[in-house]
């Protein structure tokens, strides 16, 4: 089994179209399965390169529910793609990875793999793909400039994330400084109403001090009262008594 494939190409570059050819012959089997698998990869072929990737998706799967082959499996990953069913191209491509097979396709199946990752913003996943990738295709340049594209763009995704949480963590402290700022001001309140409450409470016991007299005090005061109201009675009486006239005498 022989793939014919060029890799995509997505960043800066002119578009290649990532797309597995059935050169000649495929050798997949005589059987009839096989020959009709062969008749949807290739009806599928036809209309991937129309740009019917709906269709092409159809076809493909058909295929490989008659034939499980390589070149079915990528064709399907790549109509996926074309799509932008990101989600479902990398699960396509990583189930290809799993198969182990030779260190070409694994080379491809890691650079499409690096590519879906890349357009669901995986960078940190899509940096690992490319590496996998070039640690079976040391010399394709293709998916080197691929890795360096997507370590710029976890980089940026790296401080980003890093100001979010810088601009965060500054949200939560100057929240934190106006409560505290709040909570001061409020404790400063409430002492100033507490130590003004202890002078209006000393005021008012002195002003209650001043107004008691003692039970002593208020005894003399009462006796005086009654003292005088005594001496006043006498002299009002003596004032209303009517004069008595001079005995007269008589000579008998």
């Amino acid at each position: 089994m022989r793939i014919n494939n060029k890799n995509i190409m997505l960043f800066h570059r002119s578009k290649k179209i990532f797309f597995v050819l059935l050169c000649a012959l495929f050798f997949i089997g005589n059987g009839v399965n096989a020959q009709e698998a062969n008749k949807y990869i290739r009806d599928g072929n036809q209309q991937y390169a129309e740009a019917h990737y709906a269709n092409a998706q159809k076809e493909y799967e058909k295929a490989l529910q008659k034939k499980v082959n390589i070149a079915g499996a990528f064709n399907l990953g790549d109509a996926y793609y074309k799509q932008k069913k990101y989600k479902e191209a990398a699960d396509q491509f990583q189930s290809i990875i799993s198969q182990k097979t030779d260190k070409e396709t694994l080379a491809k199946a890691y650079h499409n793999l690096g590519n879906s990752l890349m357009q669901d913003k995986k960078y940190e996943e899509s940096v690992k793909a490319y590496k996998n990738s070039l640690l079976n295709n040391s010399k394709d340049n293709d998916t080197r400039y691929n890795l360096a594209y997507a370590q710029e763009k976890l980089r940026q995704k790296q401080n980003q994330d890093k100001k979010k949480q810088q601009d965060k963590d500054k949200k939560n402290q100057d929240q934190k400084n106006k409560q505290k700022q709040k909570q001061d001001q409020k404790n400063k309140s409430d002492k100033d109403k507490q130590k003004q409450d202890q002078k209006n409470q000393q005021k008012q016991q002195q002003q209650s001090q001043n107004n008691q007299i003692s039970k002593a005090d208020a005894q003399r005061l009462l006796d005086a009262m009654n003292d005088d109201e005594k001496k006043l009675q006498e002299k009002l009486a003596k004032k209303k008594a009517p004069a008595t006239k001079a005995e007269i005498q008589k000579n008998w």
